[in-house]
């Protein structure tokens, strides 16, 4: 399979990625990225989806909070916390210096995608990290304490509201990035990495023409539900309270229409049989690299069997 686009959002997402950006060249594989989690902060232009998947492909993610940048340190926010400053948001002083990088490159007039560019050669990243838009895209939380901003409904109050929806403010405006147009022109087949369908997923489906345009090539999805968990974010708690149930054939219900198959989790493979287009089940729980290339493998070879067929 000679071109591949990933879809990818939050931390989830980002740990296949890696394992993509191991089996595939950069000519190989495009990553589009969510950017519906994007907000401005502290003065600065913050873009947790791009910013999993840029630490996660340099191998500097860090491991220990699962966020954020590896050998981090927090002066600045324990100083600004001292000075009854915004804190909510933790924000490491190496990754402050690059959401300073970001925003200076944004407002000398360069495009999120030019900015992107510029931070991922910057740390030896050689494949394509493709913001959705260069448009702003803002997820809004529809729940019982009213709509919520993203990155408020999900760091600072913890993800405990109730969830009774969601709107992405400014997707109608919003254009495809010109990178993804470029590439889905000659693309092969597009894997949805487990991101969260309904926050990461699908403010890139809902972007003008970009669902279109991928129902006419095969597409795998791969569940983030496991056992009727979610094993990185709030997904699961988001399906329960949307009366959906927690598993991996609501997620496969969900993408109805536009995906070709769907992976899921060898202790979901009693599932298969609920799941209305082709099913593979294979370990997709990703703790070390290995279980990273190996997932990324088993959803090539899948992608591969389902254009042949």
């Amino acid at each position: 399979m000679a071109k591949i686009l990933a879809l990818t959002g939050g931390v989830g997402g980002a740990k296949l990625a890696v394992g993509l950006a191991q089996i595939l060249a950069p000519h190989e594989l495009l990553f589009a990225v969510n950017t519906g989690d994007d907000f401005e902060h502290l003065g600065l232009h913050i873009s947790p989806d791009i910013d999993s998947l840029t630490y996660a492909l340099a191998l500097q993610n860090n491991t220990e909070t699962g966020w954020g940048r590896a050998g981090e340190s927090w002066n600045f926010i324990e100083t600004l916390s001292s000075l009854g400053g915004e804190d909510w948001f933790r924000l490491g002083d190496k990754d402050l210096a690059l959401h300073t990088v970001r925003s200076q490159l944004l407002r000398n007039g360069a495009s999120l995608t030019e900015a992107t560019a510029r931070i991922t050669q910057h740390m030896g990243i050689s494949h394509t990290v493709a913001p959705m838009s260069n448009d702003p895209v803002r997820t809004i939380v529809r729940c019982d304490q009213g709509d919520l901003a993203f990155q408020h409904y999900f760091v600072r109050e913890r993800c405990a509201p109730k969830v009774t929806g969601f709107r992405f403010d400014g997707i109608h405006q919003a254009r495809l990035n010109p990178l993804l147009t470029d590439w889905l022109s000659e693309c092969d087949g597009v894997i949805i990495c487990p991101s969260n369908p309904f926050v990461s997923v699908d403010p890139l489906l809902q972007l003008d023409g970009f669902g279109d345009v991928l129902k006419t090539l095969p597409v795998v999805a791969v569940s983030p539900i496991v056992g009727g968990i979610a094993i990185k974010g709030p997904a699961a708690k988001m399906m329960q309270e949307l009366n959906m149930p927690a598993t991996a054939v609501a997620v496969a219900d969900h993408y109805r229409g536009l995906i070709n198959g769907f992976v899921i989790d060898e202790n979901d493979k009693h599932l298969i049989e609920q799941i209305d287009v082709p099913t593979i089940s294979t370990p997709s729980v990703m703790v070390t690299l290995q279980d990273r290339i190996d997932l990324a493998k088993a959803c090539v070879n899948f992608l591969t069997t389902l254009s042949a067929s």
